[in-house]
Protein backbone atom coordinates (compact mmCIF):
# COMPACT_ATOMS: atom_id res chain seq x y z
CA UNK A 1 0.00 0.00 0.00
CA UNK A 2 1.31 3.43 -0.97
CA UNK A 3 -0.06 6.61 0.58
CA UNK A 4 0.40 10.16 -0.71
CA UNK A 5 0.13 13.54 0.92
CA UNK A 6 -2.00 15.77 -1.33
CA UNK A 7 -0.16 18.88 -0.16
CA UNK A 8 2.92 17.57 -2.00
CA UNK A 9 0.96 18.06 -5.26
CA UNK A 10 -0.18 21.62 -4.58
CA UNK A 11 1.77 24.14 -6.67
CA UNK A 12 0.89 27.44 -8.26
CA UNK A 13 2.41 29.20 -11.24
CA UNK A 14 1.60 31.30 -14.28
CA UNK A 15 -0.95 28.72 -15.50
CA UNK A 16 -3.24 26.22 -13.83
CA UNK A 17 -1.14 23.43 -12.32
CA UNK A 18 -2.30 19.82 -12.73
CA UNK A 19 -0.67 16.79 -11.04
CA UNK A 20 -1.67 13.13 -11.32
CA UNK A 21 -2.59 11.72 -7.91
CA UNK A 22 -3.35 8.09 -8.78
CA UNK A 23 -3.94 5.93 -11.82
CA UNK A 24 -5.22 2.35 -11.93
CA UNK A 25 -7.05 0.23 -14.49
CA UNK A 26 -10.41 1.45 -13.12
CA UNK A 27 -9.69 4.95 -11.74
CA UNK A 28 -7.76 8.10 -12.54
CA UNK A 29 -7.34 11.15 -10.31
CA UNK A 30 -5.53 14.46 -10.45
CA UNK A 31 -5.16 17.61 -8.38
CA UNK A 32 -5.86 20.93 -10.12
CA UNK A 33 -4.41 24.13 -8.58
CA UNK A 34 -5.79 27.53 -9.59
CA UNK A 35 -4.96 31.04 -8.44
CA UNK A 36 -6.04 34.54 -9.42
CA UNK A 37 -8.25 34.20 -12.53
CA UNK A 38 -6.76 30.93 -13.82
CA UNK A 39 -9.00 28.48 -15.69
CA UNK A 40 -8.88 24.73 -16.28
CA UNK A 41 -10.80 23.61 -19.37
CA UNK A 42 -13.04 23.33 -21.15
CA UNK A 43 -12.26 19.61 -21.13
CA UNK A 44 -14.31 16.47 -21.73
CA UNK A 45 -13.94 12.73 -22.05
CA UNK A 46 -16.51 10.71 -24.01
CA UNK A 47 -16.22 7.58 -21.87
CA UNK A 48 -15.44 8.71 -18.31
CA UNK A 49 -17.53 10.32 -15.61
CA UNK A 50 -15.67 12.89 -13.50
CA UNK A 51 -16.16 13.74 -9.84
CA UNK A 52 -15.00 17.26 -9.00
CA UNK A 53 -14.38 18.10 -5.31
CA UNK A 54 -13.12 21.47 -4.05
CA UNK A 55 -10.43 20.87 -1.42
CA UNK A 56 -9.57 24.53 -0.83
CA UNK A 57 -10.81 27.91 -1.99
CA UNK A 58 -13.73 28.63 -4.28
CA UNK A 59 -14.26 27.82 -7.96
CA UNK A 60 -16.81 28.70 -10.60
CA UNK A 61 -17.69 25.41 -12.27
CA UNK A 62 -19.46 24.86 -15.55
CA UNK A 63 -20.63 21.34 -16.40
CA UNK A 64 -22.38 21.20 -19.75
CA UNK A 65 -24.74 24.19 -19.66
CA UNK A 66 -25.00 24.24 -15.84
CA UNK A 67 -23.03 26.67 -13.69
CA UNK A 68 -22.34 26.80 -9.97
CA UNK A 69 -20.04 28.53 -7.55
CA UNK A 70 -18.46 25.85 -5.39
CA UNK A 71 -16.80 26.26 -2.00
CA UNK A 72 -14.52 23.95 -0.05
CA UNK A 73 -15.90 20.40 0.34
CA UNK A 74 -18.56 20.80 -2.35
CA UNK A 75 -18.60 18.42 -5.30
CA UNK A 76 -20.28 17.90 -8.67
CA UNK A 77 -20.35 15.12 -11.25
CA UNK A 78 -19.62 15.72 -14.92
CA UNK A 79 -21.04 12.78 -16.83
CA UNK A 80 -19.17 11.27 -19.77
CA UNK A 81 -19.12 13.64 -22.71
CA UNK A 82 -20.05 16.78 -20.75
CA UNK A 83 -17.65 19.70 -20.98
CA UNK A 84 -16.09 20.80 -17.70
CA UNK A 85 -14.57 24.21 -17.02
CA UNK A 86 -13.20 25.37 -13.65
CA UNK A 87 -12.13 28.92 -12.79
CA UNK A 88 -10.75 30.26 -9.53
CA UNK A 89 -13.54 32.38 -8.03
CA UNK A 90 -11.91 34.18 -5.11
CA UNK A 91 -8.82 36.14 -4.15
CA UNK A 92 -7.40 33.00 -2.52
CA UNK A 93 -5.92 30.04 -4.43
CA UNK A 94 -8.11 26.98 -5.05
CA UNK A 95 -7.31 23.27 -5.08
CA UNK A 96 -9.61 20.74 -6.75
CA UNK A 97 -9.56 16.93 -6.75
CA UNK A 98 -10.71 15.49 -10.08
CA UNK A 99 -11.50 11.75 -10.20
CA UNK A 100 -12.36 9.92 -13.45
CA UNK A 101 -13.85 6.47 -13.80
CA UNK A 102 -13.22 4.54 -15.84
CA UNK A 103 -9.89 6.10 -16.73
CA UNK A 104 -9.41 7.16 -20.33
CA UNK A 105 -7.24 4.78 -22.36
CA UNK A 106 -3.52 5.50 -22.04
CA UNK A 107 -2.30 7.56 -24.93
CA UNK A 108 0.52 9.66 -23.57
CA UNK A 109 -1.71 12.73 -23.57
CA UNK A 110 -3.59 14.24 -20.61
CA UNK A 111 -6.47 11.98 -19.50
CA UNK A 112 -9.06 14.65 -20.16
CA UNK A 113 -8.63 16.33 -23.49
CA UNK A 114 -9.71 19.84 -24.44
CA UNK A 115 -12.67 20.08 -26.74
Amino acid sequence: MKTRNLTDLVRFGDDAHVEVLAETERLFSQVVCLQESQTFGPVADPSSDALVTVLAGEVAAQVGKGRARMKQWQSVVAEAGQELTLRNASGEPSVVLLVLAPPPPPSGSPPIVGT
